[in-house]
């Protein structure tokens, strides 16, 4: 193998294509730089108008998509490949892929379904397939939802589509409903005013046009149900349940109502239990070392003003001089 002749060869291209070799370079680094900077560019001009953010994202995705291959048929073509064979063969290898992606190819189908006739939007509480959560993403196959525990769950667009879903943030407003036991003895006037009184005194129960209400709904073998409701702002549901809940609960014991509760069988022991003792007492709380990670700036979704009005970090070598 003579090297020398190697080496010549290789100098002698970088030679002869030094301004190529340069241009390419210059293409592939402000090329790159340019794509991220227009990416992060039409973010900012889809979040000033009306689109919703479900179809911002999806929008976005596909011109992220074809900003990059555009930047990368360009390389390609500097580098004297044949386009045309490219994008014959890029069509080949997707009609292939979908074939064996029929799954996913629904999924896409129903992700523009979920978008075109607003199923639901980010943020919205939904309840499919068996889980119920906060929307906080929507991709070309993918919804993603966190539950009330935070826990992340993905489910497939077709599930969503094909199922029967529950969207809890379609309206304003919402119906909280309650049911209440006690006693037979107790006045039935005197719970019905209680129940009302209680869910009144909120200023987040709405009066008008459905004013709250409680009737007598069903007599049990040993209590009597009372049923009520009353309606109030989606973001309230909660709050406005646990304060008639535990209200009422108040108010009962108040004026003597009784809850009736179920009878049980007691027998008393007579020999003595012994509990053994395992393990040691609990050990003092030791907090735990937690690293912040530092932030990255991000072209495509930061603020790019931000970035130009960023200071320069000091060497600590000068704050000490």
């Amino acid at each position: 193998m003579n090297w020398e002749q190697i080496w010549n060869s290789i100098v002698n291209f970088f030679s002869n294509n030094i301004w190529n070799i340069v241009s390419f370079v210059l293409v592939f680094a402000f090329g790159l730089l340019a794509v991220k900077i227009l990416i992060n560019i039409v973010r900012r001009l889809f979040a000033k108008t009306r689109l919703e953010k479900i179809t911002q994202n999806f929008l976005m995705a596909f011109i992220k998509l074809a900003l990059y291959l555009i930047w990368v048929l360009t390389l390609l073509g500097m580098l004297g490949v044949q386009i045309t064979g490219i994008i014959t063969a890029l069509s080949a290898l997707l009609l292939a892929v979908g074939m064996a992606l029929e799954s996913n190819i629904a999924n896409l189908a129903n992700g523009i379904v979920i978008i075109t006739s607003h199923l639901f939007n980010k943020g919205d509480y939904i309840s499919v397939a068996g889980v119920e959560g906060s929307v906080v993403d929507i991709n070309f196959l993918f919804t993603t939802i966190y539950t009330t525990d935070n826990k992340k769950i993905t489910l497939p667009n077709s599930s969503i589509v094909n199922g029967s879903l529950v969207n809890y943030g379609a309206n304003k407003t919402r119906r909280v409903d309650f049911t209440f036991s006690v006693a037979y003895e107790s006045d039935v006037e005197l719970v019905k005013k209680i129940v009302l009184d209680v869910m009144q005194s909120d200023g987040r129960v709405l009066l008008e046009p459905n004013a709250p209400f409680c009737r007598l709904k069903k007599l049990n073998d040993s209590s009597i149900d009372f049923f009520a409701n009353c309606w109030c702002d989606s973001e309230d549901y909660w709050p406005v349940y646990y304060y008639v809940i535990e209200n009422v609960y108040n108010e009962f014991k108040r004026n003597n109502i009784s809850i009736p509760y179920n009878q049980l069988e007691i027998r008393t022991r007579t020999d003595n239990v012994v509990m053994p003792v395992i393990g040691e007492k609990l050990p003092e709380r030791v907090e735990k070392e937690r690293v912040q990670e530092k932030q990255k700036f991000n072209l495509e979704t930061d603020d790019l003003a931000h970035l130009l009005h960023r200071k320069p970090k000091r060497n600590k070598k000068a704050k000490q001089q």
